[in-house]
């Protein structure tokens, strides 16, 4: 926790920061940074548009970590026949990238672009796919967290 009060004391660096790591393989908890920059009076545009590049380039990262397997490991270790694993990457190469909106799920979302890398999603969709859902969530949370200083006025 005290790791986390140090980002938010950096500002949007450190907002940028949380929300790389919680983008990559790395758990981690951008939202709780987001909400203390919040209630501290930082600009809420200033914080999701911080935050939603932090999380993507984190997201980024994990697409090309996939992208650098080879996609034998799936027909090999996980015994999926050739002829499945072609028909799923040309769904993935058309319209399967928008995937990436969901990819701000937390944990599954990291193996879903782990995998969409692996698999060879078209890379231009799917990360621009990810951006609109890594954006929607952290102005979600924004909402929510404005919602809260109007509901409980003496918390903040």
């Amino acid at each position: 926790m005290e790791f986390i009060a140090s980002l938010s004391e950096w500002g949007y660096l450190g907002l940028f920061i949380a929300a790389f790591l919680a983008g990559s393989i790395i758990p981690f908890s951008s939202e709780v940074v987001l909400g203390l920059l919040l209630v501290a009076g930082y600009d809420p545009w200033g914080c999701v548009i911080s935050a939603t590049l932090g999380n993507w380039l984190g997201g980024v990262t994990c697409y090309y970590i996939g992208y650098l397997g080879k996609t034998e490991w799936i027909h090999t270790y996980l015994k999926m026949p050739e002829e499945k694993l072609s028909k799923m990457q040309h769904f993935l190469k058309g319209k399967g990238s928008l995937f990436g909106f969901f990819v701000f799920i937390p944990v599954i979302g990291d193996i879903m672009i782990v995998a969409l890398g692996l698999l060879r999603a078209n890379p231009i969709g799917t990360l621009l796919s990810m951006m609109a859902g890594k954006f929607s969530r952290y102005y979600l949370v924004i909402i929510g967290v404005n919602y809260l200083k109007e509901w409980f006025p003496n918390l903040f």
